[in-house]
């Protein structure tokens, strides 16, 4: 992994709706000693309006929604597709703990509605599975979504893994290798597929959209709550995936 991932990361986190927040704290408090209270006040009011904002549900729904719902799901897969490829995320290694617990809930899902979609096709294609290992775990992340995959009821000849992937560019330019010029069905979570397309796109791959782990309910939206945090964990997912998108666009994808 390059320094630029690594800064990439360290960058995104401070830009981060709690993060924010957390640094307008620290302003009040430098200001604080510097004895101007009126200037502290002032910043501790608007981290608490901040942090309050992208905590609120309906809110967080507003900037989620339309990047899960861009992509229909795709319920029943066409009978031709020759791959499936499910999107890497995390993990925490324990080998006391059954598979569905050393995954994390999202990747569960990911991985899980890949195997709904290969079961789909009655075992005609093959499941792709990638992810790195990161230095505190001994392994890498496509490995334990091949594990949840072998306990779903797919055959280990069927299952591709792309281990080097550090990020979905990684796994686009994977998936170009693999398939060629197949039609891939692109799993990953709902928010995610439209920064997913366009690195595959940019690859030249071509993709049937399989979003799944919808988080943004349109519907019956919780304006009494004011603050969760379900609902800033929302919020930061979505700022997280605009900053991804116009990351991509600097970059010419």
């Amino acid at each position: 992994m390059s320094i630029g991932f690594w800064l990439k990361k360290f960058i995104s986190f401070w830009m981060m709706p709690l993060s924010i927040g957390v640094l307008l704290l620290g302003a009040a408090y430098w200001k604080l000693k510097k004895g101007k209270t009126a200037t502290a006040r002032n910043f501790v009011l608007a981290s608490l309006l901040w942090i309050t904002l992208f905590s609120y549900d309906p809110f967080a729904n507003w900037l989620l929604y339309p990047l899960e719902h861009r992509y229909k799901a795709l319920l029943h897969p066409p009978q031709d597709t020759t791959y499936i490829y499910v999107l890497g995320g995390g993990h925490h290694s324990d080998a006391k703990l059954p598979i569905t617990s050393q995954i994390i809930p999202e990747s569960v899902v990911r991985t899980s509605e890949g195997v709904r979609l290969y079961h789909a096709l009655h075992g005609k294609a093959k499941l792709i599975v990638s992810g790195y290992h990161d230095l505190f775990d001994p392994n890498a992340h496509a490995t334990m979504a091949q594990q949840l995959a072998l306990s779903l009821g797919v055959p280990k000849q069927d299952i591709i893994l792309v281990p080097s992937a550090i990020d979905t560019e990684d796994e686009a330019k994977a998936a170009k290798r693999i398939a060629s010029s197949h039609p891939v069905v692109l799993v990953t979570s709902a928010y995610h597929m439209p920064r997913a397309l366009i690195w595959f796109q940019k690859e030249g791959v071509s993709c049937y959209p399989a979003p799944t782990y919808h988080l943004a309910a349109a519907q019956h939206p919780h304006y009494l709550w004011f603050f969760s945090a379900n609902a800033l964990k929302k919020s930061t997912i979505a700022i997280h995936e605009y900053l991804g998108i116009l990351w991509q666009k600097i970059k010419g994808a």
